[in-house]
């Protein structure tokens, strides 16, 4: 019986290195273990290989297996380690793996105490290159954000709006996804509720009044306290406000270092 020819390993002669390469998008079923316990959601996968010049091609299908095979909840350890085994699988010296998946949390109105369910979009990376290894959170938290100077040149009200803070962080150790985002609501004015009743919906228009904020306040009060954690190395941090008096966004970003 004749072997099956394996083309991707087979030489290459252009030497030409790839920097990345490997499958995008794969969705799949993940667990999550975080400060609140294991969540079980949807995730989209980027899994890449750092490809030497005299080889033709990765192992696709090996990706996939990886992930297939993986059965335990993901935090930073096991990130971490399957970063590894992904790189070994494929035979480079560097590699990342990103999930991208929507996080939920229940959350009790302030007044009420209704309780109802809010979302947030997440993406853990893993990257291997040369022996050292990084990992990152990133969290997309919507909050309220009010005017400043729309509440000090009017009479009565303030414009406000929904903002989305972006906050990527590199991790020296573990950090919660809940840290993050306990981190930004709170530098909000206001944070955001799935359900509300009206003695809610009273207090969190008049506690938006009370806390107007800039976005460049949003970015640099949120910044501040990410200097303060020496858990985090690194970060970036990015508020765009959907405008409800214009048709464009207000917009800024905080990269440190």
């Amino acid at each position: 019986m004749n072997a099956i020819a394996d083309v991707q390993s087979s030489p290459d002669q252009r030497n030409m290195p790839i920097n990345r390469v490997g499958i995008k998008d794969l969705h799949l079923p993940l667990a999550v273990r975080s400060a609140d316990g294991v969540q079980h959601t949807v995730a989209r996968l980027t899994m890449t290989v750092y490809l030497p010049p005299e080889q033709k091609g990765t192992h696709m299908s090996r990706f996939v297996a990886l992930m297939e095979g993986q059965t335990e909840p993901v935090d930073a350890p096991r990130l971490r380690t399957l970063t590894a085994e992904m790189v070994a699988l494929l035979q480079s010296h560097a590699g990342r793996i990103e999930m991208r998946f929507p996080f939920f949390r229940t959350k009790s109105a302030p007044v009420s105490g209704i309780r109802s369910t809010l979302d947030y979009q997440v993406c853990l990376s893993g990257e291997i290159d040369a022996g050292s290894y990084c990992h990152t959170l990133e969290v997309l938290v919507p909050v309220t954000s009010l005017c400043p100077c729309s509440k000090e040149i009017s009479q009565y009200g303030a414009h406000n709006q929904r903002s989305h803070v972006t906050v990527r962080i590199a991790c020296n150790e573990q950090v919660d996804i809940e840290e993050v985002i306990d981190l930004v609501e709170n530098q909000a004015s206001c944070q955001l509720y799935g359900l509300l009743k009206r003695p809610d919906e009273k207090f969190v228009t008049e506690q938006a009044y009370d806390n107007p904020k800039f976005v460049e306040d949003m970015v640099r009060d949120i910044a501040t306290a990410l200097k303060a954690d020496p858990r985090i190395g690194a970060f970036r941090v990015e508020s765009e406000n959907f405008e409800s008096i214009h048709n464009h966004s207000a917009y800024a970003v905080i990269e440190y270092p």
